[in-house]
């Protein structure tokens, strides 16, 4: 796409502050030191949010004897709410450059809405406490995001978000675990302790924000910045364009944990097989990141996709607990492909002025999508019986795997890739 000079001297300009964050070293060769420290915020935020995810599906059908399209319309108002904020703060965060702030007021709220539901005594409470949670989620993810690609040369950004996203779901093993000794300890009726303990790893990751560097900018670079439109490239719209039909049918992972309940697992057995999935997703996550680097971003994007298909169907057909175990090493690896390499292929396709923009901007449609995809799946599930919302995911990601394999990204996302090392 055209830039005109005013852009191009505002991509130079930005040239500076994104290396010299980029080659501060870490312990980690490869990874930058704000990578590496944003990892850490995010391992710790994960072993206190996912000691609770797994268990509140359990807590709304068990304890407090909500319906399971009342599941859906909590899993899916939260993360839309989440997705609304992640547009705006991605916007703010462009606009006023305030990124590390941003983030730390995000983890801050979502470590304050850990205690909040183990008060809950219906499901509209839970509802309220998920949104506080979720909204920390939304404020700070896009700028965040943003702030790890700024941190990373373009060869390397699959690597960095693959880490991210690697440290990240380290936290998502560990917080289940935890759980599952919660459980053994308290017993399955008396859940509600484990939202109170969730508090603690929670103020260990805002207690890490401070040592994050933002970018440091000129005057003349932040005023240009804020009056610098996102660039809609088609390849962009089109990736935009693919996310937002598959968000339309992947519904929120609460059903993958339902399903694994409704085929005999007991509770702790569900939590261990959600813990299961995390460590494929965790272990793959830098590798899947590093493959996206060297053979392109589209083929493990449409693989990811097919797997999840395989996946979904598969809940579909299952008939026996055996079935979750093999079900969700699949799931882990379809997670692994597509979440860091998705954000790697849009900070590929986003102009560095409005990079946090269009993460938001995603999310948002994402978000809206998964809103949309979990009540539907609720109410199926409801009126047709559980393999209903999983044939309805499978055949939705399967159009989406065909439309990505015809979308043309891979030679725009190398041209910008080349752009952005030149300007380096």
């Amino acid at each position: 796409m055209p830039q005109g000079s005013a852009v191009l001297d505002l991509d130079q300009a930005e040239a500076v502050p994104p290396r010299s964050l980029a080659d501060e070293p870490s312990p980690l060769p490869g990874i930058s030191r704000n990578v590496f420290l944003l990892a850490l915020v995010s391992f710790w935020n994960d072993i206190a949010g996912e000691m609770l995810y797994p268990v509140i599906p359990i807590f709304l059908a068990s304890t407090l004897g909500a319906p399971f399209a009342a599941v859906g319309a909590v899993e899916g108002t939260a993360e839309a709410a989440a997705s609304v904020l992640k547009g705006g703060s991605g916007w703010i965060a462009d606009r006023f450059g305030q990124r590390k702030r941003l983030i730390a007021a995000g983890y801050l709220l979502s470590t304050l809405a850990k205690p909040l539901l183990g008060l809950a005594t219906g499901w509209p409470f839970v509802l309220g406490a998920r949104v506080l949670d979720r909204v920390g989620k939304g404020v700070r993810t896009a700028p965040r995001d943003a702030l790890i690609a700024d941190s990373a040369r373009a060869g390397v950004r699959g690597k960095a978000f693959g880490f991210h996203r690697a440290a990240d779901t380290a936290g998502a093993i560990i917080g289940p675990l935890v759980a599952i000794g919660l459980i053994a300890w308290l017993g399955e009726g008396n859940l509600r302790p484990i939202f109170l303990i969730a508090f603690l790893p929670g103020l260990a990751a805002v207690a890490l924000v401070p040592l994050v560097r933002d970018q440091a900018r000129h005057r003349a670079v932040a005023d240009q910045m804020a009056r610098a439109p996102l660039r809609w490239s088609p390849p962009l719209a089109l990736f935009f364009g693919v996310s937002g039909l598959f968000a339309l049918v992947n519904s929120s992972d609460a059903f993958l944990i339902l399903r694994a309940r409704g085929l005999g697992l007991s509770t702790t057995l569900t939590i261990l097989a959600y813990v299961f999935y995390n460590t494929v997703y965790a272990g793959l996550s830098t590798t899947a990141g590093s493959w996206s680097d060297r053979v392109g971003r589209k083929p493990a994007l449409v693989l990811g996709l097919l797997l999840f298909a395989a996946v979904y169907a598969g809940f579909a057909l299952a008939s026996s607990s055996l079935w979750v175990w093999p079900l969700f090493v699949v799931y882990g690896a379809y997670i692994a492909l597509t979440d860091g390499v998705g954000k790697a292929l849009i900070a590929d396709l986003a102009p560095a002025t409005s990079r946090a923009t269009a993460l938001g901007l995603y999310y948002l449609l994402v978000g809206v999508g998964t809103l949309v995809a979990s009540l539907v799946a609720g109410g199926l599930w409801d009126r047709l019986g559980a393999p209903a919302p999983f044939w309805y995911g499978a055949g939705g990601a399967l159009l989406a795997a065909l439309l990505l394999t015809l979308a043309p990204l891979e030679e725009a996302a190398r041209r910008a890739g080349r752009g952005a090392e030149r300007r380096a």
